[in-house]
């Protein structure tokens, strides 16, 4: 997702999504166990996009509070 996607959105859509991607990374995780995993590949792409919506949320955060 692109970053200007990201700025636009507000906090309560960032933690939406972030539950989301958590969600996806636990089925993720449950799916290699059972060795049903096809896509190896998305771990990393869902852990960065999980990191990235992090950040934002934290510097939209700071801002409220300031």
């Amino acid at each position: 997702m692109p970053k200007s996607d990201l700025q636009s959105k507000t906090l309560d859509e960032l933690e939406t999504m972030l539950k989301t991607f958590m969600k996806e990374r636990m089925n993720l995780r449950f799916q290699k166990s059972m060795g049903q995993l096809e896509k190896a590949s998305r771990f990393k792409v869902v852990r960065k996009e999980i990191a990235r919506i992090n950040t934002f949320l934290n510097l939209k955060r700071k801002k409220e509070n300031a």
